[in-house]
């Protein structure tokens, strides 16, 4: 899932953000266990991408990922909400789903957690369903 024309703009333990030709973000996140100031990192870069380029869509590819510690998603949520943070004031996100079963419920709590925010975020199995909506939604 990383063509040659991605440009990568932040990694770490928890994962890779790319930016995409096409004007959006890429997130990959990484399999195991995080700590949380690495997943705080991680997340305020993605924000300062969407900001510095004038973005307001996202690709989350979650299919390695471990569930959300209660900790994570609590950041997730007060980050994400906070109109304070910068980053663009309408967010679309494509969210292709992870495996783990544990990790597909705290993604969705944490999905219907956002929809209370300018976010729109949308559950996918396959990458290229999520490609297709994502193309779809406002630039």
């Amino acid at each position: 899932m990383t063509p040659t024309e991605w440009l990568l703009y932040y990694e770490n333990a928890v994962g890779r953000i790319w930016e995409h030709p096409d004007g959006f973000a890429v997130v990959q996140y990484k399999s195991g266990t995080r700590q949380l100031e690495y997943f705080q990192a991680f997340l305020t870069h993605v924000g300062r991408l969407l900001t510095q380029r004038g973005w307001a869509r996202i690709l989350s590819d979650q299919r390695p990922m471990t569930a959300f510690t209660p900790e994570e998603s609590a950041w997730i949520v007060g980050y994400w909400l906070d109109q304070n943070q910068q980053r663009p004031d309408k967010v679309y996100g494509a969210v292709i789903i992870p495996d783990d079963m544990y990790a597909q419920l705290s993604v969705n709590q944490v999905m219907a957690d956002a929809e209370v925010a300018a976010l729109t975020y949308r559950l996918f199995e396959s990458e290229p369903d999520a490609m297709a909506w994502l193309a779809q939604v406002p630039h």
